[in-house]
């Protein structure tokens, strides 16, 4: 234990910033400088994980390619900084350009930067790759051999597609099954295009595909092809069906022509059958789904003598609203309700806020308690009461305010509270509560060589799904070579490589042989140097933020609707950034847990015991190094390192 050099007492109340609780201002460094010879303690270099990194659901190697972005980590000789970055980003997601629009960003919630001031606007630079690769037709690289196996993804869905590329990669033969006419599941029929446009879409679907997977297309495993056959022509199977049937509302008589499924009534728009809607919309949700269903509510419109059969049939699939009097359209009035007050809606709060600004109006902490019906049986208002909403053990509980019911009128009703999933046919794999079950590498309880990702284990994020479907490739891949399944680290994300960049270089690595001592020599190991990324995600605290100036955050440029000019306009409103800014975004980038060679330790250490790796043997994450002879344990290197990526570890 170290001692307090001022009363060589043992001090227990220190931090790690070395202050006792309370202290609001550094001690003069000459001071400790020069009484610091009682440590013990030097440093070593911890590689953690950045909490951008910990948060994300398909598990990207954010700070990695934020790294290339900004010039720190440097690509091989004749490829552009924007391929090389853009492939490390699709290591874990071969949608960067369609995530980078619509992911809801949980990586940039989690970002350290919050703490100085703005988050770093990670889809923005994720997008700016994406539509980079796109534009100049990057292709991935295919295996060098084939594996001779062949496994059958059921569902051509961000988590049937992402388990697709990944097993592809990885040699096998995969043919995808969908019953729709195109791929793409949630990301095309659940998601308006102006949202995900289609040609960015196809383009990357059309990338994975080059790989040499095949398609059966409108062939449902269950029903156009038993699974019984399925399992006999492949050797494993991928259940990536998704959940793409609505859930009802919670009501007794919710049954009415005109009360409609969210996914029912984006599928049918999505399709191209919908044209027009009602002219008050009430929809009833709260989530981004509620969101996407009332905007393209208002950018439809309604017809003044249009029939309500009309939408009404094209959302049941029976037949295409007329399209002769598109250019008679009004627009529609459109209301959304949810059970949690506006401030805690589950919805993109940049999405809540462009949807108000379009006219649509918003009411949180109303719950749907029954339906008007006139004489004809279709719903002429949505009854609702005021409620109070919160979770209690994981389950959501509604209580309703007495006396507060009220009716609002309208045409249309959307119910996008959930989705559920199809088992016609396949119903051996319902756990009896609408899902299916699986372990950590996402294989079906007691079913070898079945595994199963995205919405049908629990409706979630898209990126959620392309994260499941990339770690049940791996498991996959074992199950095929024989092997038991992978044990996975607490935290299951792609990191940094340090072992793969010295190879890049072509620095020399030697093969580890145990009893392994005094390996500062040896290039089987790298000199005090210990990747902690599976166990641990770096928090603010362990970082230098006096480092980092107040840097505004470069956003895209949006298109803010009104509801006057939403009507009828189904264009992108979201820009890319150009190439300068998505660099200078990315320089925001903290580099929280790896070094990003910011020279503080070399400087600032006042025995020169922290030096520059010689240029010919460093790489990225292999910076610098410490001679120990040097070395007192004053802890300068490790206050001043920005990313908190030097720790006064060895010793103890």
């Amino acid at each position: 234990m170290a001692t307090n050099p001022q009363d060589s007492k043992p001090d227990t109340a220190r931090n790690y910033r070395r202050y006792k609780d309370g202290d609001s201002s550094p001690p003069a460094w000459q001071e400790v400088i020069f009484q610091s010879s009682w440590s013990h303690k030097c440093p070593t270099y911890i590689q953690s994980t950045p909490p951008c990194q910990g948060s994300c659901p398909s598990g990207e190697d954010i700070r990695g390619w934020l790294q290339i972005a900004r010039g720190t980590e440097k690509p091989p000789q004749g490829v552009p900084w924007q391929e090389y970055a853009w492939r490390r980003l699709t290591e874990a997601n071969p949608f960067p350009s369609v995530m980078g629009r619509v992911c809801p960003a949980p990586c940039e919630t989690g970002c350290n930067r919050n703490v100085v001031e703005d988050h770093v606007g990670i889809n923005s630079v994720e997008h700016f790759l994406g539509d980079y690769a796109n534009a100049n037709k990057l292709a991935y690289a295919k295996p060098e051999k084939s594996t001779g196996k062949k496994i059958a993804v059921l569902g051509g869905g961000p988590a049937g597609l992402s388990c697709a590329y990944q097993l592809a990669l990885m040699g096998h033969a995969v043919t995808v099954f969908d019953d729709h006419e195109h791929l793409g599941g949630m990301m095309r029929y659940g998601i308006p295009g102006f949202r995900t446009p289609r040609e960015t879409l196809d383009a990357e679907i059309q990338r994975i595909l080059d790989l040499g997977i095949e398609t059966r297309m409108k062939c449902r495993v269950g029903t156009d092809i038993s699974l019984e056959d399925i399992r006999k022509q492949y050797d494993a199977v991928f259940l990536g069906m998704g959940a793409q049937g609505g859930r009802p509302l919670p009501l007794a008589d919710a049954q009415a022509p005109n009360v409609v499924t969210a996914t029912s009534f984006l599928k049918a728009f999505n399709d191209g059958r919908l044209r027009h809607v009602g002219k008050r919309v009430v929809v009833v949700g709260g989530g981004d789904t509620s969101i996407d269903v009332a905007t393209v509510a208002r950018r439809l419109g309604h017809i003044e003598n249009a029939k309500p059969t009309d939408f009404e049939g094209a959302i049941a699939g029976h037949m295409a609203s007329d399209a002769a009097h598109v250019s008679a359209k009004q627009g529609a009035d459109v209301t959304l309700t949810s059970v949690f007050p506006v401030d805690k809606m589950q919805a993109n709060k940049h999405e809540i806020e462009q949807a108000a600004a379009e006219g649509i109006a918003i009411r949180g902490g109303l719950a749907p308690v029954g339906l008007v019906k006139g004489a004809d049986g279709r719903a002429t208002a949505l009854r609702v009461a005021q409620c109070e909403a919160k979770f209690v053990s994981g389950r959501l509980q509604i209580d309703m305010v007495p006396g507060t019911e009220e009716d609002i009128a309208c045409d249309l009703i959307v119910s996008a509270i959930g989705q559920s999933v199809d088992f016609t046919g396949l119903e051996e794999f319902d756990n009896g509560k609408g899902a299916v079950s699986t372990d950590r590498n996402y294989q079906v309880a007691g079913k070898p060589g079945t595994y199963a990702g995205g919405d049908v284990l629990r409706p979630h994020l898209l990126t959620t799904a392309i994260g499941h479907g990339s770690i049940a490739a791996e498991g996959i891949d074992r199950f095929l070579r024989g092997e038991d399944p992978e044990r996975r680290p607490k935290i299951d994300v792609h990191q940094f490589d340090l072992v793969r960049k010295m190879l890049e270089k072509g620095l020399k690595v030697e093969k580890a042989a145990e009893p392994m001592h005094g390996t500062c020599d040896s290039t089987a190991a790298v000199h005090n140097y210990d990747n902690q990324s599976g166990r641990h995600v770096i928090t603010h605290e362990e970082l230098f933020l006096g480092h980092f100036g107040h840097t505004p955050r470069v956003k895209r440029k949006f298109v803010t609707l009104t509801k006057e000019t939403a009507l009828g306009n189904f264009e992108e409103r979201l820009g890319a950034l150009a190439e300068a800014e998505a660099v200078a975004e990315a320089k925001r980038c903290m580099s929280c847990g790896l070094c990003f060679e910011c020279d503080n330790c070399v400087v600032y250490c006042p025995q020169t015991a922290v030096f520059k790796v010689p240029k010919a043997k460093s790489t990225m994450g292999r910076y610098v190094d410490t001679d120990y002879n040097k070395c007192i344990g004053c802890h300068i290197c490790a206050d001043v390192c920005p990313t908190g990526y030097i720790q006064m570890g060895l010793g103890e």
